[in-house]
């Protein structure tokens, strides 16, 4: 057994490492559900989860995962309009940036919105709060919006935020890269 874990293996470790009882979160893309299932278990029933997703299949899978969950507000818009939602103070924002798995390859995440996205989030986290990305840069606009968020996150102030990267450099097929960003 490996003790160097995938995207989001990493992501969920980094995760648990900020997030706690009472917190607040969001899942900026749910999918189908798995990572706005972890963060409600983590926050508690004083705590709240926001999780968007464009696509009313990947809103109808989480809502089915979390059905047993009270602190959960399901939004079924573009990510890139969280400030809309929510206002400051939270403690963990996650991403997976891609396709909804199993779902439709041509409807994807685009580097326009996920880069306002992410630029919102970085707004809305608090001190010591943390954002993970997971990158995955398969597909028709993969690389192009991965290269983009990869541009944009150089860009940020390191006065007040650290960018980590972890990218496994020797797999093939162009393996999910994850971002760490903590506000200071």
């Amino acid at each position: 057994m490996s003790i160097l874990k995938n995207c989001l293996g990493l992501s969920h470790e980094y995760i648990k490492k900020v997030l706690g009882e009472g917190d607040i979160a969001i899942d900026a893309t749910c999918g189908n559900g798995h990572d706005t299932e972890l963060l409600c278990s983590m926050v508690g029933d004083s705590g709240h989860v926001y999780a968007f997703d464009v696509q009313k299949q990947a809103i109808d899978a989480t809502k089915e995962r979390v059905k047993d969950f009270n602190n959960v507000t399901l939004i079924l818009d573009g990510h890139e309009k969280m400030e809309g939602y929510i206002s400051g103070d939270v403690s963990a924002i996650m991403f997976n940036f891609g396709y909804l798995p199993g779902g439709n390859h041509n409807k994807a995440t685009k580097k326009e919105t996920s880069i306002s996205a992410i630029d919102a989030g970085l707004r809305l986290l608090k001190k010591g709060g943390l954002m993970t990305l997971c990158i995955y840069s398969g597909g028709d606009t993969g690389f192009e919006e991965k290269n983009a968020i990869l541009e944009f996150l150089k860009g940020i102030d390191s006065k007040c935020f650290s960018v980590l990267s972890h990218d496994f450099i020797n797999q093939k097929n162009n393996p999910p890269m994850l971002i760490c960003i903590e506000k200071k």
